[in-house]
This record gives structure tokens, C-alpha cells and sequence, in this order.
């Protein structure tokens, strides 16, 4: 699956994801009271709205990125209607020809991580049909619960063709409480992470990088930069940049010589772009997609002049 992401990546010239985490308060109020109008002021009605925001988003932007990253718990917080909508936004993507990251963050241990892996990139088998319930490409993963909790997801990746990002150094500013935690023998815990990445990667080789990916945050940029020197075959997604504060510069060290080595996500800063003061005047909050796209393009732009 990694070398699908890296031809599409070469295709569109963009080392990008757009994150697709709609919020009630994201949402352009025509596009909430057009659904309200139809289903009522419920949670139905909003996960509808979430739908037809992210498809205008999709349908303006796909032929310039090769991945989309929707967060589940955007969905998960309205219930059963968003369930559905993450579903239909996962297919919707998927069959405009992107690759799509489940940002799930699960981890757990035996029949209970080879449920959520099949759940999530896998395939079920009921009395002799064969079911794929969310069929997402990559998904994010939580290393804490160690190989127990990584291993199905592996094993799932070898039997589909699919990918995992574990979760190395986040993005966010309280992630130095654990994460950059010494261990007994002077290691950081980060970097102890890192080595089991590189340890688990080796089980799934998708020729120069591994199925076994990790997440690197983009606003630690010296840790980054010792993050790729330690795993060369490692696939970085990068998350922090835009909304966050990360900007290109930051970037710099998570790629490889060639380029290639990660792909960066930006979520806020592309489906929000319609509420920036940059794009306020070129676009209306009904042009909300054609922002988006704006954005999508100058992230681009800017990404590329540090590669």
C-alpha cells in the first residue's frame, strides 16, 4: 500500500493529505439549514450536512492531492448518522480514485486489535460472504499495548495490501509528558518507539519503505529531524502544519533526499479555509470549496520550495 501512496504522490507532485474533520461550527449555515429543512434540527440532519460539505470539498480538490485523512471522532460524536457519513465519505473518496487514512488512533490487544483491524482495513468472512466494513487503505494506530496490539494490524496489512501510521512523536504540546520520557538505559521513549517501528516494519516491506508507517509531528522539527536518520525505510505522516503553527520550513527534515519519505496533513487550514482572512475576499462562505482548493494549492506551493 505504501508504494500505492508514493506513485500517487509522484502523479500529483503532492506530498499532501487533507484532513476531513467537519465541525457543526465548520459548516456554512446554508448547508446546515438546507439539511434541517429536510431531517430536522437533529444529528441526522448535521451528519447529512458533513457529507455535502466534504463531498464539495472532494469533488473540487481530488485531482490535486493523492490521500484524504478523515478523522473518526468528527463522526463518531454525532452517533450512528455519523458512523454512516464517515462510511459514505470513505467509498465517496475512494471511488474519485484517492487514497484515504482512517485517522481511528485504536489499540488494543488479540481478538479485540484483529477486530478493530479488520473492521477498519480488513475484510470479515460471515458463513462464506465476504464483507469489507469500512475498507479504509491506512489507518492510524496506537503502539502503547506493544506488539500485541500491533501484530494483527500486520497481519491484516500483508493479507490486504494495506498500511498503518503508529503514533512515534505527536503534534501536540503535551505529548513530551510520556513521549519524551528517559528510560533506564538513556533512551527517550519516543526514540525506544521508534526502534520497535523499525523492528515491526521489517514484517511488511513494501519495496524501499515499510506498510508500518509512523506519525511525526511537524512542530518538533529537530526531532524530526533525527527521527528520519533513525528509520530510513519508514514513511512519515505529518500532522501540525497550518492550523497547528508548522510551516514548510518545519517540514523539511521529515522527507527523505529524493523527496519522498512523508506526507503532510493539513485539516483546518484546508476545510476552513473560506474563514481565513486570506481567502475571505476572493471567496464566500457558499464558495467554501473553492477556498479549500486555493488552499490545497498554496500549501503546495509551499511544501514544494523547501523540497
Amino acid at each position: 500500500m505504501i508504494s500505492k501512496l508514493i506513485k500517487r504522490i509522484q502523479e500529483t507532485n503532492a506530498p499532501i493529505c487533507v484532513g476531513l474533520d467537519p465541525m457543526p461550527d465548520l459548516i456554512p449555515a446554508s448547508v446546515l439549514n438546507s439539511n434541517y429543512e429536510i431531517y430536522g434540527k437533529n444529528l441526522r440532519a448535521v451528519a447529512e450536512s458533513f457529507f455535502e460539505f466534504n463531498k464539495k470539498i472532494i469533488d473540487t480538490c481530488y485531482d490535486l492531492i493523492p490521500a484524504v485523512k478523515p478523522q473518526i471522532a468528527m463522526y463518531e460524536q454525532l452517533g450512528i448518522d455519523g458512523l454512516i457519513v464517515y462510511e459514505k465519505t470513505v467509498r465517496y473518496c475512494k471511488d474519485k480514485g484517492l487514497l484515504v487514512i482512517g485517522d481511528i488512533k485504536r489499540g488494543d490487544i488479540g481478538s479485540t486489535s484483529l477486530a478493530y483491524a479488520r473492521g477498519h482495513i480488513g475484510s470479515i468472512n460471515v458463513e462464506g460472504e465476504v464483507f469489507k466494513p469500512f475498507d479504509t487503505d491506512m489507518v492510524t494506530v496506537n503502539p502503547y499495548l506493544g506488539i500485541d496490539g500491533i501484530k494483527p494490524f500486520i497481519d491484516v496489512c500483508n493479507e490486504e495490501d494495506k498500511a498503518i501510521f503508529v503514533l512515534l512523536k505527536t503534534s501536540n504540546p503535551s505529548s513530551k509528558d510520556f513521549q519524551d520520557k528517559v528510560l533506564n538505559d538513556g533512551k527517550l521513549l519516543y526514540e525506544e518507539v521508534a526502534d520497535s517501528i523499525a523492528e515491526w516494519g521489517a514484517l511488511s516491506m513494501d519495496g524501499k519503505y515499510s506498510n508500518v508507517a509512523a506519525v511525526v509531528g511537524a512542530t518538533y522539527p529537530e526531532i524530526s529531524k533525527k527521527l528520519r536518520k533513525r528509520l530510513k525505510t519508514t514513511y512519515f505522516l505529518v500532522p501540525g502544519y497550518g492550523a497547528q503553527g508548522a510551516g514548510a520550513e518545519d517540514l523539511r527534515y521529515c522527507f527523505d533526499e529524493d523527496g519522498l519519505g512523508a506526507i503532510v496533513n493539513s485539516s483546518r487550514g484546508i476545510i476552513a479555509a473560506y474563514k481565513q482572512e486570506k481567502y475571505k475576499s476572493k471567496f464566500s462562505e457558499a464558495e467554501f470549496d473553492l477556498a479549500a482548493k486555493e488552499a490545497v494549492k498554496d500549501m503546495i506551493k509551499d511544501i514544494s520550495s523547501v523540497l
